[in-house]
């Protein structure tokens, strides 16, 4: 395997060998592939333009799409690679796991199932602890974004919050002291379209 790929592991702090990495990464490529390069061709004019009225795109495959979908891809695995099993967040927590199952269960944690096992992405969990205001950006998450989705909104920088003069990620936002209530409102119109 590639010591420059292992060398991008371990400064990652990612605890995975570059053949497991690159099978997350094949996974997720499959999972995000999309099942036909002409979706719209499968539906007669009036069916297409009734999805299309509603904002589904249907328009065949670009090879200007890679891109994007590549660095989707690699989000994904590096998601996955670094999300917590629920053993491993109770003891984060020095709870039981049966708590972090339901905490999950009322949405007061984030995760989802993979394999048959619950993993929670590790952005929530600060600490001994899970990340200062937490519960009330959750609770303002639509309840229809995935966890790839909310990852990218709580690790990317927004304009809205702003510490020591720079904008700030949403996770760092709370850990510096931030005001939930400013990322609750920005997580409410994630799926939103601009």
């Amino acid at each position: 395997m590639s010591p420059a790929l292992e060398a991008v592991l371990a400064k990652a702090g990612l605890q995975v060998t570059p053949d497991e990495f690159l099978s997350l990464v094949a996974d997720a490529a499959k999972k995000l592939a999309p099942p036909h390069p002409d979706p719209g061709s499968y539906f007669p004019p009036d069916q297409r333009d009734a999805l299309e009225d509603v904002g589904l795109d249907l328009s065949p495959h670009r090879v200007t799409d890679d891109q994007g979908r590549a660095r989707t891809v690699v989000a994904h695995a590096v998601l996955r690679d670094s999300a917590l099993t629920v053993a491993e967040a109770a003891r984060q927590l020095g709870v039981d796991t049966s708590r972090i199952r339901h905490r999950l269960g009322v949405g007061r944690l984030v995760g989802w199932k993979d394999r048959g096992s619950w993993r929670l992405p590790a952005w929530q969990f600060a600490g001994g602890g899970v990340l200062p205001g937490l519960e009330a950006v959750l609770a303002a998450v639509p309840p229809d974004q995935p966890a790839l989705v909310v990852a990218g909104f709580m690790t990317t920088e927004q304009q809205d919050l702003v510490v020591d003069g720079t904008p700030t990620t949403p996770r760092e936002w709370l850990l510096a002291g931030g005001e939930p209530r400013r990322v609750a409102a920005l997580a409410e119109q994630l799926g939103t379209p601009a």
